[in-house]
């Protein structure tokens, strides 16, 4: 649980951690899009290369990334690795196959889902939750027009990444409770992995609602009212640096677009 990183948020006053957090959002999404048109080797080192050059700029440790990488490395090899048929066959038995392609196509898929997983814990860890709906509240603003709740929206997003964490300290304080009487989450098959896990979701229910009961009062004992009258304390204005990396996500597309195959 401690390894899940969605909603944490570490400190720093580095280039990526100043850009607008509007800045950084559109620019992963962007970034998460062009991913799919690198198709060769260059392309695949062009964005590695560009990926490790931002989190430089964010002073982050690779640690923290490389966290979010293993849970999918055996899932997308093997799936790809097994299921994709071409080229020279290596190994086969049954409907199981491996094949040139195969390994190629495993390989190029992995390496795009570690820089997409880069660039999302990248834009987590270097954007505060707040201000990362506060991003999302901004960018929503025309759909108020069809009468879209975007400031309900915002705070719903607000306090999901908020607490994302907080439940996670939990549930790991309950399995260690869990532990302390007996119980092993690691013990047998899959099934019996599963009923062991049973136990953490009554308490952890239990925790959560009372978590959002106690957040519901402390919200209506200081009279918030939602609205677009609400004033911000935090005013999110672009910066030159903001069109730096605009502008770098430019011509990265435009390199990109040069070097596909």
């Amino acid at each position: 649980m401690d390894k899940l990183l969605l909603g944490r948020y570490i400190p720093g006053d580095s280039w990526v951690h100043r850009l607008d957090p509007r800045t950084k959002l559109i620019a992963s999404f962007y970034y998460i899009g062009i991913v799919f048109l690198a198709n060769n080797w260059q392309t695949y080192l062009m964005m590695f290369v560009a990926t490790l050059f931002m989190i430089w700029l964010s002073g982050i440790k690779i640690g923290f990334f490389l966290k979010g990488v293993r849970p999918l490395i055996l899932f997308t090899v093997v799936l790809q690795v097994l299921f994709v048929r071409g080229g020279t066959v290596y190994w086969h038995w049954g409907w199981l196959w491996i094949t040139e392609f195969g390994l190629i196509n495993g390989a190029f898929i992995f390496v795009r889902f570690v820089l997409i997983i880069f660039m999302s814990t990248l834009l987590t860890l270097s954007t505060q939750p707040l201000s990362l709906a506060d991003a999302v509240e901004s960018l929503l603003k025309p759909l108020r027009v069809i009468r879209v709740p975007v400031t309900e929206l915002a705070l719903v997003l607000q306090i999901a990444l908020r607490f994302v964490p907080t439940l996670m300290d939990q549930t790991t304080k309950i399995m260690n409770a869990q532990r302390a009487r007996g119980v092993d989450f690691g013990e047998g098959n899959i099934f019996q992995q599963m009923k062991a896990v049973v136990p953490l979701l009554i308490p952890l229910f239990v925790s959560s609602f009372t978590t959002a009961d106690e957040l519901a009062t402390a919200m209506e004992a200081r009279g918030y009212q939602g609205g677009d009258d609400r004033t911000k304390y935090r005013i999110l204005r672009y910066h030159r640096r903001d069109w730096v990396a605009a502008g770098g996500m430019l011509v990265l597309t435009g390199l990109l677009l040069l070097l596909r195959a």
